[in-house]
């Protein structure tokens, strides 16, 4: 593989992950071209400005278009190695959508030459990356392909997802192991010597099933884990038991290790990517579909108790957060959103949003009644707080100043909290999440 500064690498999507992707790889004085289809972004990085929010990302990606070894467009050129890191969201019908991923790849092929490398990073189902290699071919006959070619291939096609933590991601990036699946081991040991580069932690060669089975498999079992969580809330609800404190009683024993329960769960990952193994085999998983069904039936659960605690009051309601996880500004798949989405729909300007990550409400809500305020402004002027992010602002409220409210603490944040807060049923509903 091409070497230092001469090396070309082009990273397709300039998203939660492209964009890290591309400026750490950058940082290592390779010549990186970010594609992405929306201008704006294009602009915003040329600019050497970032459009999300990060820990870090704005200084690194300033550094590396200052110095020339990042920069952003809309149209492809020829690399040394391509990285493909675009969505791959699901159908109504949960059924996995790889459209972006082949337009990503139908876009290489316009620039792939003999000697480069592509590079799937997408969280995606089983045998994707053969379906690349596949319309690669189909596209470009004049080039072998590995796995199809009775000789060497011209090309090298891997597989390695990323497996980062919002707020922690230019840390992971480098410092997290990799799986790196190729068609062909041949392929493998290439994508390996691009990963050393710029990774510290151990890069394990595999074929491309196995990594895009472990990317699938590994959130999977967060999933299956925060379901258990979950349904145990809602269970100690019905039973008049605070959750909170069975679970951190029960994690008191060597071996056991239960997750915090929430208003569901969301995200890029964990919320879509459970669908792919259930999609490729639905005789055979059912309690990866069961825990997929009692997320999602967990924000319905959130929705009903904040609605019935609304409908007791008469005062205005601070919703605390809309993104999916906490300290970050990413809303896909959140249930927090859909949480209030909800109450909007249904208490229109009663609700107010806190979000500390967003300049502005997400399309639709404003038009809907609900207003964004400042988390001063709640506690000022808000008789009712519904937490449905665990954002570290929200957890530095002390009890002096939330005392005297209604609350419903999705993310039992707020432990210390009075019993004050009567749910329609038997306790307080900080206790049921």
């Amino acid at each position: 593989m091409v070497s230092g500064s001469e090396l070309k690498v082009a990273v397709l999507g300039l998203g939660y992950i492209g964009l890290p992707t591309a400026a750490v790889i950058a940082r290592t004085g390779a010549q990186v071209l970010g594609v992405d289809v929306t201008p704006s972004v294009v602009d915003t990085v040329n600019s050497g400005r970032v459009h999300i929010e990060e820990v870090d990302l704005d200084g690194l990606v300033s550094g590396v278009v200052a110095r020339g070894t990042l920069r952003a467009s809309t149209e492809i050129a020829p690399a040394d190695v391509f990285v493909i890191a675009v969505p791959t969201p699901f159908k109504d019908d949960h059924e996995p959508n790889i459209g972006y991923v082949l337009r990503a790849a139908t876009t290489i092929a316009a620039v792939l030459k003999p000697g480069d490398t592509i590079i799937l990073e997408s969280t995606s189902p089983v045998g994707t990356t053969e379906q690349v290699r596949d319309h690669l071919a189909a596209l470009r006959p004049d080039l072998r392909m590995p796995g199809k070619a009775t000789d060497q291939a011209d090309v090298a096609i891997a597989y390695c997802p990323e497996r980062v933590l919002p707020g922690r991601i230019l840390v992971e990036l480098i410092d997290n192991d990799r799986v790196i699946g190729g068609i062909t081991p041949r392929c493998a040991r290439k994508a390996l010597g691009f990963y050393r580069r710029f990774v510290r932690g151990a890069c394990v060669t595999t074929t491309a099933r196995a990594a895009e089975m472990t990317k699938l498999a590994e959130n999977a079992f967060r999933d299956v884990n925060i379901a258990f969580a979950n349904e145990l809330s809602i269970i100690a609800q019905g039973m008049g038991v605070d959750v909170w404190e069975v679970i951190r009683l029960a994690n008191r024993h060597p071996r056991v290790n239960i997750l915090s329960p929430g208003p569901g769960v969301g995200g890029h990952c964990i919320a879509v990517d459970p669908w792919f193994l259930v999609a490729a085999d639905r005789a055979n998983t059912p309690l990866i579909r069961t825990a997929r069904e009692v997320n999602d039936g967990k924000t319905d659960v959130t929705i009903a108790r904040a609605a019935d605690l609304i409908e007791a009051t008469t005062g205005p309601v601070a919703v605390l957060g809309l993104a999916f996880k906490a300290n970050i500004d990413d809303f896909r798949e959140s249930p927090a959103l859909k949480v209030a989405s909800a109450l909007v729909d249904r208490f229109g300007a009663r609700i107010h949003i806190v979000e500390p990550y967003a300049a502005d409400l997400p399309i639709g809500l404003d038009s809907r009644g609900a207003t964004l305020i400042d988390v001063d402004t709640a506690l000022e002027t808000c008789d009712t707080l519904i937490v449905l992010v665990d954002h570290d602002v929200f957890r530095s409220i002390p009890l002096v100043e939330r005392a005297a409210k209604q609350v419903y603490d999705t993310r039992g944040i707020w432990l210390d909290q009075p019993a004050n807060t009567p749910a329609p049923s038997i306790v307080p509903l900080r206790f049921g999440t």
